[in-house]
């Protein structure tokens, strides 16, 4: 049993990965911003940290960064982001950020992660006073090779040869927000289909609050006409 800490700003986000965790027998301490982290990791050191990038007060990078400066990086952490750039996630790796994975997260992609975090320990223990500061760890081939697809999230996990069709004819042509809702909607037409139009369901398996899902299929102009159920 291993104490995880998640921090990220959607409520959504830190309530399904609290029970996926938690039911993988972890304790799960939940922060919503940077300085919620800053207080936690000071009273103590969780034996992993699950750490959004985009926060509205201090961004994940930051934070790392300073955890590093500090001597408080003597944890794993395992950055998230739905809309980082590999460039982003390379520098989170020179850091010390052990892996990097995308939103929506697949769930043995998040179980298969936070396993390698706990058997890898202790990433980047604070070196003596006066002695030479350690290389950069090298940066994960699989880190950049899951990073390498964004702006497209990865479709592991899905298992959908129609989302994967309707997502290879988004074309690189257009502007970084269309093609970013273009796979939005196709992510949630799929889930709406699989979940036979339940709004509850869908809200649970993206991991956002209801009222947030029901803007977004509005924004992203979803027809929610056929999709009903709940």
């Amino acid at each position: 049993m291993a104490t995880i800490l998640v921090v990220d700003d959607e409520m959504g986000i830190r309530e399904l990965l609290s029970e996926i965790l938690s039911d993988e027998g972890h304790v799960v301490e939940a922060a919503e911003n940077a300085q919620e982290a800053r207080e936690f990791r000071q009273r103590q050191a969780p034996d992993l940290v699950l750490l959004d990038i985009w926060m509205p007060d201090t961004d994940g990078v930051t934070l790392l960064k300073e955890w590093a400066a500090q001597g408080q990086l003597t944890m794993p952490v395992i950055m998230m982001s739905g809309h980082a750039t590999i460039d982003t996630a390379v520098e989170a790796t020179k850091i010390g950020a052990l892996n990097f994975l995308e939103k929506p997260i697949a769930l043995q992609k998040l179980l298969k992660a936070v396993e390698q975090g706990l058997a890898r320990g202790n990433p980047a223990a604070p070196a003596a006073p006066g002695a030479a500061p350690k290389p950069a760890a090298p940066v994960s081939s699989s880190v950049v090779a899951s990073a390498a697809s964004l702006p497209m999230l990865n479709n592991e996990g899905i298992g959908s040869g129609a989302l994967a069709a309707q997502t290879a004819s988004i074309s690189f042509d257009i502007p970084l927000r269309d093609a970013r809702d273009a796979f939005e909607r196709a992510y949630f037409e799929y889930h709406l289909a699989r979940e036979n139009g339940s709004m509850t369901r869908v809200a649970e398996k993206t991991g956002l609050e209801r009222t947030h899902l029901y803007r977004k299929l509005k924004q992203l102009g979803v027809d929610l006409g056929k999709n009903k159920g709940e």
